[in-house]
This record gives C-alpha cells, structure tokens and sequence, in this order.
C-alpha cells in the first residue's frame, strides 16, 4: 500500500492509521505525487482556499475507488490539528468500509488514552463533553470509554495521594536467559559468553549509579514513593547479586516514604528459592512471575525454556516464603495460540488468584524476530485477539478483579490495548505514576530513560542512559554527568515558580 501526501506532512498519524489495517506491512510514502494511475493507494489532499481548507481522501483498492472529502474556515482554532484529525478520520471510515473492521479505539492512536481524562477534569472539561470528543471527534467505541472511565475513577484517588515532590526509582536489568521472539526490549541473553562476562562489571556500575542517585534525591529533598526492576529479566541476576542492588538501596535511600517495592521475577527459569527469600528480606512487596501463557506449546514457540508446571511452582514457592502481592502477565495472541487455548489460560490465571493479573496484546515489533519471520494479516490476528482482550476483561471482572492502568503500543492488531487489573487494594502504584506521567521516575541501569514532570506546569523532560550494558560501563562518566540534569531541572522549576509567585 502506497500513502500519498498532497499539500501537507501529517506523517506520524495518517501512516498509524493505515497500520491498523495493514498490520506489520510496509507503507511506501509518497510526497506530492500526481501518479494516480495504479492500484494499492490512499491519497490524502489539503488544499487551502481563501476562506476555507478542502480536504480529500481517496483510497484505492483491488479495482475500487472511495472518496470522502471535508471543508473547514482557514481560521478555525487548532486549524492544524483539526485537519489532520479529518484525514484520519476519513481513511479510517473509508477503510473500515472496505475491510469490514472498525478497530475500537478509533483513531485515537496516543498510548495513554486515560490521561486525557485526568487532563480535562483539570481544564474543567466535563465528562460529557470528553465522552463526546472521544466518540464523535475520534471515533472510539462505546465500550472502550466506558473501561477509560473504570480505570481514570480507580487512579483519581492514588494521583491525589501523590505528593509534590514524591518521585519513583527505576531500576534496569537489561538480561534474560533468552530472548522470546516478541520482544523488541534492549535485552541480552546469558546464554552468549559476552554477556555473562558484562554481568559482574554491570552489577558494580549500576551499584555506583544507585549511590549517586541517591544522594541526588537527598540533595533536592524528594520523597521516594516507588521502587522498580525491571528489564530484561532481574532476576537473571544470582540471588548475590541481587541482594547486593538491594541492600544499596536499603542503605541509601530513604524508604520511609515508600508505599511500593515491585521486582520483576520474570520467567520460570530465573526464580530460585534464594533469590525469592533475598527480595522478601529486603522489603521487596511486589513480585511479577509472568507466564504469557500456560500453553507449553506456544512457550515452546517463543523462545521459552520452561513449562507452564515450572511457572506454577515458582508462584507456589513464592506463596510458601511469603510474597503477598504477586502479579502475572499474559499476552493475547501469541504464535499458535489459539482462542480457546488463552481462555483457559486466563481461567487457570484466575483459579491461581494472584493479586495483580495483567493482559498485553501481542505487539510485533521490527526489532523482533516475530517481526522478521512472519509478515501478519489483520484477518490472522485482530478478530481473534480481540476475542481474547474481551473474553479476559469479562472474566476478570466477575472474579472481581479491578481495571487499574492501561496503554497502548503501536504495531498491535486492531490497535487493541494493553490492562492491568488488580484485587481492590492492589493497585501497581508504579505503573500507574509512570503511565499516567504522575511525577518523576528517575532510572538507573542500561537503556533506563528518567523522566521529569514537573506537576505544576506539567513540563516533562528525558534523561537517556546509553542501551546496551558494554557502553553502559564505558561510559559511566557521561551517565553521571546526564544526572546532573535531574537537579538542573527541579532547581529551574523552583526558581520559575518563585519569579512568578513574586509577580502576582
């Protein structure tokens, strides 16, 4: 498919769309073209009048040829957004017409739909109205409105409960014992000897950069709210290594304030007895042991190199030492899964009853090996996939289980979303401030990024550790130096509040 741009450069959005219904294929890109005459083709035109903007799509396809076309006053406010918001619009209509699929979310293409709540109820929008917009101007379906609303009512309590100067730790394992064929992550097997020798030298760096951020957080007079590790994998680490990342942050940091500590256990494969008693002694209250599946065929089709028994164990052991809030993570329309295969998945999840069951749609990304072996259709994957995400919230719910957070990612059919849903009173408090941009998360660790909110102006800026863990250690001196942004940044917030306090 060939998407052509006459008279305007809304890139980003309009080539979204198309991959709703052109999953994982490529979108050739042509600009200003007048070559017409061929098959496989969506026109997108702007053409500015004096007074108004006309606006025409026209999409064709295996012989046909669909037509819609709009007009806006050249001075309306947010001209811009408004014609780009149309053409999407209109190719979403017209392929929807031709495929015979309507993707729920619409076009509605941002990978934090609940935030928009939060953002109107600040502007004092009403709800009305952002139903409204959500249904008419973006096209998102009834229903998924609806769980924005469960998910924004359960999070309004927890943001207010956010302190100003609160911030979240997060934490960089960026090792697994192999890599599953969905994953796009930076994420090193140990199986490669490179790797296995990068672990020690890893380990000490990140130590360093935990004593450092510490003493940052300190110095600025933040309060610790969240702690996370995540990957990778963390528990790739042996149980001392990971009590040694542990006991710097017990040292450290101040975890008074603390209403949170996840480590992401992972896979099967990982969890031992000692690495699960090290994470309880040190105040760890959050584990995830995450399946994808409980089928061992289609473990066996990504890359994992355990069984679906290996993982009920390892939620048994944790069950014996003590580990109260646990979380398990599932994915809906894996390789050779089928239908029925993840129904019962999500039903042995729920006989499990762990706290926290969280629900992923399959995201194939470039960088995976998924995305180099297999070209997908939307008719292989979205209607089936959708089944699952809809057979899991409905079970989910009348287990008792709450919607808490939810993002979408981009390359997912049908543009489906990804749900954590929790017992009542096990909200993932991280994953909600680092979703919904609650307050700073400040990262340590290979390919951590840090983001700093400032909650007042709601002006977000980005720190990047280097990716891969060899330039990770080589080039801790820079890592450092990028630190000192952190305390730029809350110092050039203060004094712009001060100067504009002593204004009023």
């Amino acid at each position: 498919m060939t998407l052509i741009f006459i008279g305007q450069h809304y890139k980003y959005e309009l080539e979204s769309i198309c991959k709703l219904f052109y999953h994982c294929q490529k979108i050739e890109l042509e600009y200003e073209s007048t070559d017409f005459n061929r098959d496989n083709l969506i026109i997108t035109r702007k053409k500015k009048g004096k007074q108004h903007t006309f606006l025409l799509t026209i999409v064709k396809v295996n012989g046909q040829c669909y037509r819609q076309h709009r007009k806006i006053e050249n001075d309306c406010s947010r001209y811009e957004k408004i014609c780009e918001r149309l053409l999407c619009e209109m190719v979403y209509r017209i392929l929807s017409e031709y495929t015979g699929r309507r993707p729920k979310w619409g076009i509605m293409t941002g990978i934090r739909p609940v935030k928009n709540l939060h953002w109107d109820e600040e502007q004092g929008i009403t709800a009305a109205e952002t139903d409204r917009r959500f249904a008419e101007d973006y096209l998102v379906s009834e229903d998924k409105i609806k769980l924005c609303h469960m998910i924004y009512d359960l999070q309004k309590p927890i943001i207010k409960a956010s302190r100003k100067n609160s911030v979240s730790l997060y934490v960089s394992i960026p090792f697994c014992p192999s890599r599953c064929s969905y994953c796009s992550f930076v994420s090193h097997s140990i199986a490669s000897k490179n790797a296995q020798k990068l672990l020690p030298d890893y380990v000490e760096i990140l130590d360093k950069e935990l004593h450092h951020t510490a003493q940052i957080i300190k110095e600025l007079g933040l309060r610790l709210e969240t702690v996370y590790f995540g990957g990778g994998t963390p528990t790739t680490l042996s149980a001392p290594q990971l009590a040694l990342l542990c006991k710097r942050i017990e040292t450290d940091f101040d975890l008074s304030g603390v209403r949170e500590y996840t480590v992401e256990a992972g896979r099967a494969d990982t969890i031992t007895e000692e690495k699960l008693r090290v994470l309880k002694q040190a105040g760890v209250s959050r584990i995830s042991i995450n399946p994808q599946t409980f089928r061992d065929s289609v473990l066996l089709e990504i890359g994992r190199k355990h069984t679906a028994d290996d993982v009920i164990r390892c939620y048994e052991l944790a069950r014996r030492i003590g580990h109260s809030c646990i979380n398990m993570d599932f994915i809906a329309g894996l390789p050779t899964d089928t239908v029925f295969g993840f129904y019962e998945t999500i039903n042995q999840a729920v006989a499990l009853s762990p706290e926290n069951i969280t629900v992923h749609t399959l995201s194939v990304k470039r960088s995976s090996n998924l995305f180099a072996e297999k070209t997908f259709s939307v008719e292989e994957l979205a209607n089936p996939i959708e089944e699952m995400v809809n057979y899991a919230q409905d079970t989910l719910l009348a287990a008792g289980y709450l919607p808490y957070y939810l993002y979408k990612q981009k390359n997912t059919p049908g543009n489906l979303e990804n749900v954590g849903y929790c017992k009542p009173g096990y909200e993932g408090l991280y994953n909600i401030y680092m979703m919904e941009e609650v307050h700073s998360i400040l990262a340590c660790g290979g390919a951590g990024v840090t983001k700093l909110v400032d909650q007042d102006t709601h002006k977000i800026e980005r720190i990047f550790n280097y990716k891969y863990p060899y330039e990770y250690i080589d080039g801790f001196d820079v890592i450092l130096e990028r630190k000192g942004m952190v305390k730029r940044f809350y110092e050039q917030s203060n004094h712009e509040k001060t100067v504009i306090a002593g204004t009023v």
